[in-house]
């Protein structure tokens, strides 16, 4: 079992100031794989001063010199790059091909998609009427960042932190922090200059929490569930410190008749069995035209039927286990109440897949005939769970669509790109995707209402980390 018990805070691998010990678990086999301590207020405190200390000096580098160290990081990533695919592997159970094509490479795309934008932001520029704007570093950030796309938001929050100049303390998941600490040996080799970027374990109740309050922290960047971002907000509240927030979701894909629903349906059920379900932003409510939707039902029993659940650390297009006993509590309830409530199951069901009584694995689940108002319509599983809702009208899928407290996604299929472009214009979501169009990198990722606030990614990415200066000059006579 691997020790991982330290710190890393103002350059150093340091010791935690009260030891607390906490077991990582493999999720497919249930057995402990590493251990590190969980922080406390102390240790929070002692990041924070390294971070506020070299916030002096590395606030005042060039756009080149922050450039050059990204590039490094960069260079050292793709090295280690199989490293870290099964790494996540490990502790969050996503397969291994999985893990290597989508989990790792994440952190590859957003590193590039940030040299791009960072490349063409202008650090100062002269505005039409004379004055002279200047973006500036906010500050030292924190952030928290969760367990189901650990790199992905890791790269989202750092990266951007460090090429704007402004310094940082990370709190990944507990769940899956061996990804986060590698991670930090990379920054490390790259040459960021210490205290720049530092890494303390915990739990958000102590670590979190003790970053989003501390007055030095002008920052916080959060990314988790609804509940747990408006704690981080309440906790922020008190230092008006700024807060971007990405949170929860429980996104629509509207499926119009005219869709090719040979090629959607399967592909759509595969997006919400990628992760295991566990993402923020996967399709779940899957609303289908009425005159389709015996068609669609079909269809989508038999790609659920053909999915297959499998060892992660073997090769293939398997569904993985969820990360914990706690999720996997969550998900066999909502899967439960989904049952009570009346709705046909069409595949999966309650319990585990057949062969895996050790590890945290569920069957993959699709249920038919769902209304809007029903539990598992309204709450986010984050599992590998499909609800199909019949509609009538064009109005009628854009109001069942927007009736969530979500807006974080939303997903169009249909044959008329003019109208899949004009419902994508009345959905209250951050992103749409029309047709299978994928997220690519540098475009903002980001949600409505209680989905959160800011955007991640590229030129937005960088711009939450900003404060912008406005100087005036004295008229010319």
């Amino acid at each position: 079992m691997l020790d991982k018990r330290k710190f890393y805070i103002d350059g150093q691998w340091v010791d935690p100031l009260a030891p607390h010990d906490l077991e990582v678990i493999n999720p497919a086999t249930e057995e402990a794989i590493a251990v590190i301590s969980l922080g406390t207020e102390a240790d929070i405190e002692r990041a924070v001063a390294a971070a506020k200390r070299a916030f002096q000096s590395y606030s005042l580098t060039s756009v080149e010199e922050r450039l050059a160290l990204l590039e490094k990081l960069l260079a050292i990533y793709e090295r280690r790059y199989e490293e870290m695919a099964r790494t996540i592997t490990l502790e969050l159970g996503a397969p291994a091909t999985m893990s290597r094509e989508q989990q790792a490479d994440v952190g590859v795309g957003h590193l590039k998609g940030f040299i791009d934008a960072l490349k063409n932001l202008h650090m100062r520029e002269k505005l039409p009427n004379g004055d002279t704007l200047l973006r500036e570093p906010i500050g030292v950030c924190g952030l928290i960042t969760p367990w189901n796309w650990p790199i992905n938001q890791i790269a989202l929050k750092v990266v951007p932190a460090l090429a704007t100049g402004c310094t940082c303390v990370l709190k990944p998941s507990e769940f899956t922090p061996l990804n986060a600490m590698l991670y930090a040996e990379m920054v490390h080799e790259a040459g960021f200059p210490a205290g720049t970027f530092n890494l303390v374990n915990g739990e958000g109740a102590a670590c979190g929490a003790a970053l989003s309050r501390h007055p030095d922290i002008e920052m916080m960047s959060f990314t988790g569930s609804t509940r747990a971002g408006k704690a981080v907000t309440r906790d922020a509240a008190e230092n008006i410190k700024r807060v971007t927030l990405e949170l929860g979701g429980k996104s629509p894909n509207i499926v119009f008749a005219d869709a090719d629903l040979e090629d959607r349906i399967p592909a759509s059920v595969a997006e919400i069995f990628n992760n295991s379900g566990q993402s923020c932003d996967a399709p779940t409510r899957m609303l289908v035209e009425r005159s389709v939707y015996d068609k669609v039902v079909a269809l989508a029993e038999e790609a659920g039927k053909a999915a297959r659940v499998g060892d992660p650390t073997e090769e293939g297009d398997h569904i993985g286990p969820l990360v914990s006993d706690i999720q996997f509590g969550r998900v066999q309830a909502l899967i439960e109440a989904g049952i009570a409530e009346g709705a046909r199951v069409l595949v999966g069901g309650a319990g585990k897949p057949e062969g895996f009584e050790k590890g945290y694995f569920v069957k993959p689940t699709i249920f038919a005939d769902v209304t809007n108002d029903m539990k598992i319509a309204r709450e986010e599983v984050f599992g590998p769970v499909l609800v199909l809702i019949p509609f009538d009208t064009e109005e009628e899928a854009i109001a069942v669509a927007n009736d969530t407290p979500y807006g974080l996604a939303a997903y169009v299929q249909s044959g008329d790109l003019e109208r899949a472009q004009r419902v994508a214009a009345r959905l209250r979501a951050g992103m749409v995707h029309i047709n299978g169009g994928p997220h690519r990198y540098g475009s903002p990722f980001g949600g409505y209402k209680q989905s959160g606030n800011g955007r991640e990614g590229g030129r937005f990415g960088l711009e939450d980390f900003l404060e912008v200066k406005t100087v005036h000059l004295p008229d010319v006579a």
